[in-house]
């Protein structure tokens, strides 16, 4: 479970995915938190400018190689509101950076999706773990489940 402070970054992140539903893209948002705390970056879904990798998670995957020694990869948070798809993860994998949590889980996207009749995504949804074994990974959030398939609702019904 969650601590409350874990709670407001991932509701953070749930706001950022609002924000890249506003600006025409698919509902993902991320931040990266510091092992103090310290909120280092943050990034919403860019897709819809055409490039189908300008994921948040990547994003800020190389944010972090970009500023951040390995020590302090390894020992940050990666908060998120869909758990990473196979590209991001690798990204975080080959990165090193630490800890993972997400809102809700690639397995249910891809049942939110089937339910609205859409086809999968492109990549095939897997855990995390799938791609990078050993890494410390929490999630779904039972908590935040309605709130995320809502906004994958509202961008496919707009579509």
């Amino acid at each position: 479970m969650p601590s409350n402070t874990e709670m407001r970054h991932l509701r953070r992140c749930v706001e950022l995915a609002a924000l890249a539903l506003e600006t025409g893209n698919e509902p993902f948002g991320s931040v990266l938190v510091a092992a103090d705390g310290t909120v280092l970056a943050e990034d919403h879904n860019r897709v819809g400018g055409g490039d189908p990798t300008c994921h948040p998670e990547f994003a800020l995957a190389r944010w972090a190689a970009a500023n951040l020694a390995p020590d302090e990869r390894a020992a940050a948070t990666v908060f998120t509101s869909t758990e990473h798809c196979p590209m991001c993860a690798a990204a975080h994998g080959w990165v090193r950076l630490g800890r993972i949590v997400y809102a809700s889980s690639s397995a249910q996207l891809a049942g939110w999706l089937a339910e609205l009749g859409l086809p999968p995504p492109p990549v095939r949804c897997l855990p995390i773990r799938e791609i990078v074994p050993g890494l410390p990974v929490e999630g779904p959030i039972q908590s935040l489940e309605e709130e995320v398939r809502a906004l994958f609702r509202r961008f496919h019904s707009a579509r």
